[in-house]
């Protein structure tokens, strides 16, 4: 199959719905970024529960958030040069059935120091974004995999705006392992759906998986590659920083149950799938750079307005996460362009750009959502949290001003 004909199935023209032999369906591709998303956030409902359970401090359960973002950070750099060289289809699979046996393990695990550790080898369901987005860059070109990609976000973001709602319920009615039984059997079906769905789309395999680590140095050496990386990274990183920080925030100053705190984190969600919307919708005819500039900024509004009614004394959880609700808005409408950009610097090294740029994006927000963490006491209160979310989106929409300067740049060079 060429490359036309690919880009033609990306347009639904030609893809036949669970035939391998032509390009997968976009359900299929929400449905294999969705298994990621949600098994990133469904637990948060639960860490209080598991500091009791394996009588640990709350800092040690994080790492099942902040430790395991780290994880999927590392594994992408891998997985991006593994999908260049052996193809998409067989990278995916084989990360989402050790994902299988991980969470199956989780369920039974004795200690702390055992379910962190198979919590951690979860982490290697990442492929799913991963190859998601190297996958449409596959079947699309830039313009239109911006918009693709937009699509394919909003309805992954279903997964992480009904996971915390619905860990928080399974939680409170059957305990913590019900949160990892409905997570194995979800990543069944999603699995099953890719077997029997997902055809390969890189038609232009590497010879040398070596020479795939090789060509980091070229996308390193691409400013653009690294301005979309850095919108990515910062941008998300407010988020990563309430992923770390929002529960303990939510419990011991907002008082929240864990189904509350699920309930709410959909609002974040719900932002976020309405961002990629507008992304799907106006990514190409806006251009990818503005989308960027203008989530960047909705970003730094979220936060700042959070931050405003801690200040005037309105300690409410719609306050929090309503303000935040525009850190989800702003993430939904600047990622898309983020990966549609950075993949698209290089396209024959797509699932390279991707696993780097992917790195660089979750490594930040592993970092953050760490810090995030640990510096929250009963003294300091949601501040230094909040500090770091704005910092981080400030971050996002200056280098997203960056990149829209370079372009102009390269296009005025052009004539």
């Amino acid at each position: 199959m060429t490359t036309r004909s690919l880009e033609a199935d990306g347009e639904g023209s030609r893809a036949v719905w669970l035939d391998r032999r032509t390009p997968p369906h976009v359900l299929t591709l929400v449905a294999i970024a969705s298994l990621p998303a949600l098994n990133m956030n469904i637990v948060l409902p639960s860490l209080p529960g598991l500091s009791v359970y394996y009588e640990a401090d709350y800092a040690v359960v994080a790492l099942a958030v902040s430790a395991y973002l780290g994880l999927t950070a590392l594994l992408q750099l891998g997985i991006g040069p593994l999908s260049d060289r052996y193809g998409r289809r067989p990278v995916l699979l084989g990360g989402f059935a050790i994902f299988l046996a991980a969470t199956a393990a989780c369920l039974v695990a004795p200690t702390i120091e055992i379910f962190l550790a198979c919590r951690f080898l979860q982490a290697f369901v990442i492929g799913g974004i991963v190859l998601s987005r190297a996958i449409v860059r596959d079947m699309v070109p830039m313009e239109r995999a911006a918009s693709m990609i937009g699509y394919v976000t909003m309805g992954m973001s279903v997964a992480p705006m009904i996971g915390p709602m619905f860990g928080g319920v399974l939680d409170e009615a059957f305990g913590w392992r019900a949160v990892f039984a409905f997570t194995f059997l979800f990543g069944i079906v999603v699995t099953a759906l890719a077997w029997a769905d997902l055809g390969e789309t890189n038609r232009a395999k590497s010879g040398n998986f070596r020479a795939q680590f090789a060509a980091y140095p070229e996308l390193a050496t691409s400013r653009r590659f690294w301005g979309y990386s850095c919108t990515a990274a910062f941008t998300s990183g407010a988020f990563f920083a309430l992923l770390g920080g929002g529960p303990w925030v939510a419990t011991e100053i907002l008082g929240m149950s864990p189904s509350a705190l699920g309930l709410y984190f959909g609002l974040i969600a719900l932002g976020y799938m309405f961002g990629n919307f507008l992304s799907g919708r106006y990514a190409v005819r806006m251009g990818i750079d503005t989308m960027m500039v203008f989530g960047g900024a909705i970003t730094v509004f979220g936060v700042a307005l959070a931050m405003t009614f801690f200040a005037v004394g309105i300690v409410h959880p719609l306050a929090f996460f309503g303000s935040i609700l525009f850190v989800g808005l702003g993430n939904g409408l600047v990622l898309p362009s983020a990966n549609a950009g950075m993949v698209s610097v290089r396209p024959n090294l797509a699932g390279s750009a991707s696993g780097l740029g992917g790195a660089l994006t979750i490594g930040a927000g592993a970092m953050l959502s760490a810090a995030s963490g640990a510096v929250l006491t009963p003294e300091t209160g949601p501040w230094l949290m909040l500090a770091l979310m704005l910092a981080s989106a400030v971050g996002g929409s200056c280098a997203s001003l960056w990149v829209l300067r370079l372009e102009r740049r390269r296009k005025a060079a052009r004539g």
